[in-house]
């Protein structure tokens, strides 16, 4: 595995599985720690580039879940990303 970045405070430490394991059950989405259970327990364990895709993409929910901005947009409704869009393109247009 490639080595993890120090982080302050506000990441928690994701080094081992507990530490994953801890970090989803704290600040993960919900669903997040039993899904990954799930997806961990079905993999081969031979099969590392398996695990370490799960083990990557869980990281990175709780990383997005601990990022104002990220978690600002997934909070958007479909609504207002539709709304956004449309202002955009309009703008596009009118150059």
């Amino acid at each position: 595995m490639s080595a993890q970045p120090e982080y302050s405070g506000l990441v928690p430490p994701m080094r081992t599985l507990a530490e994953l394991r801890e970090a989803l059950r704290v600040h993960g989405f919900p669903g997040d720690r039993a899904q990954f259970d799930a997806e961990l327990g079905a993999v081969d364990l031979d099969d590392l580039t398996r695990v370490r895709e799960i083990t990557q993409a869980y990281r990175h929910r709780v990383l997005l879940s601990r990022d104002p901005h990220a978690a600002a947009a997934i909070a958007r409704t479909d609504d207002d990303v539709a709304d956004e869009l449309r202002r955009k393109l309009y703008e596009a247009g009118a150059r």
